[in-house]
């Protein structure tokens, strides 16, 4: 993997936290050898999160999450930590950056990324100014229960610690080794369905897409490919029926009843259930659409936020699909990009796209406090298949 060929949602996010003029910026810029972010004397120059891919020797592809300080003030500076505390959600590992007076700000912080399982190192930062580096390590260690690094952005001194201290924490999920997982192997037969209708993309293919077709080629799998409407004659041109037949979600139904007896069927959406997240939950939560009524409330998650178009599949037709069946008084909210709600007790379901723009921890995270609040997730692809009466002839 490198920098131009590793999309965002598949590289270590790694994040810093820490107080105003704590040295986040400079901490970016001394890692990566350039001048990265924006720094200055100023506090609160950075005053919201900033994501930037790059690759850190040794590590690979990153994505490091320049955030706000977590002590700044007003109104505009609450708004500017509720930004921070987002950022929390697609964070893998945490810099939590450490001062040598009262520590409570960065132990809330730390007991919060950790209430999220997120990996924390500690970093005492402008050791090249300080006095009595060990008796503040020692406070540090004792109020917070773990040893900082001695580091100083500004002489580029301990990047080497920290670059090990990472490698050490790297969650052991963080990249899913598979997508198609055991579902083939060298020299399957396997047919991509892909309709090129008003929502795809002009002159390009989507994500999920392109990365299951990679995934394929470097597993040695036979891949072909179609659209819909070219389906049966692609079939026909065949030695052999397909091992596995991937499809777009929203043509499930068209693609069931024309498919071979013997290929395996399933869609980008639902590979991406499991890829990204837990298939097992998203495959439990569509039997609540069975349990809804026109006094329910659902609601719709898309990753990315692109501008609505005719016939979104979030916005038109699964709402037209769920209403068909349950009745036009189903309420339905729909959020986009980093917004989801805090209380979710609200919702009788929720579905969600297949994330292909988030990272796994991401996904886990909003998982977790559905779970955690008790309300049914799953997404576009399981919702589709479910309401078409096919989700027990699909594999995943």
């Amino acid at each position: 993997m490198n920098l131009t060929n590793t999309p965002s949602a598949n590289r270590l996010h790694i994040a810093l936290f820490g107080r105003r003029n704590s040295g986040k910026s400079s901490l970016i810029n001394a890692l990566t050898g350039q001048d990265t972010a924006l720094v200055s004397d100023i506090p609160g120059t950075t005053t919201d999160p900033v994501s930037k891919a790059m690759e850190l020797h040794g590590i690979g592809p990153c994505v490091i999450i320049d955030t706000p300080g977590f002590d700044d003030e007003g109104i505009l500076g609450e708004m500017r930590i509720e930004r921070t505390l987002k950022a929390i959600e697609r964070t893998d590992i945490a810099l939590l950056f450490c001062e040598e007076n009262d520590l409570q700000d960065e132990k809330a912080w730390m007991e919060q990324l950790k209430a999220k399982n997120i990996p924390v190192i500690l970093l005492l930062n402008k050791v090249d100014i300080r006095k009595d580096i060990a008796t503040i390590t020692a406070t540090i260690e004792q109020t917070l229960h773990q040893k900082p690094l001695i580091v100083s952005a500004k002489e580029k001194r301990g990047m080497e610690d920290i670059r090990l201290a990472i490698l050490e924490k790297l969650p052991q999920d963080f990249e899913q080794p598979s997508i198609t997982g055991d579902l083939v192997s060298e020299n399957d037969l396997v047919l991509l369905v892909m309709p090129q209708d008003i929502q795809a993309p002009k002159g390009r293919l989507i994500l999920p897409q392109v990365q299951t077709m990679r995934e394929l080629l470097d597993k040695k799998c036979l891949v072909m490919s179609c659209t819909t409407d070219k389906l049966s004659q692609t079939l026909q041109a065949m030695a052999y029926p397909p091992k596995l037949i991937i499809t777009d979600s929203q043509v499930f139904k068209t693609v069931y009843e024309q498919k071979p007896t013997e290929s395996l069927l399933t869609s980008f959406s639902v590979l991406m259930a499991g890829y990204k997240g837990d298939i097992r939950q998203f495959i439990e939560g569509a039997s609540a659409i069975d349990r809804l009524t026109e006094s329910s409330c659902v609601l719709i998650a898309e990753a990315c936020a692109h501008a609505p178009m005719t016939e979104d599949i979030g916005r038109v037709k699964i709402p037209r699909l769920l209403r068909k069946k349950i009745g036009d008084g189903l309420h339905i909210d729909m959020v986009s990009g980093s917004d989801f709600p805090k209380d979710l007790s609200g919702y009788d379901l929720i579905i969600h796209c297949g994330a292909c723009m988030f990272n796994r921890k991401h996904v886990m995270n909003r998982l977790e406090s559905a779970s955690s609040q008790q309300v049914p997730m799953t997404n576009y692809g399981i919702t589709l298949a479910h309401l078409m009466g096919i989700l027990d002839k699909i594999v995943y």
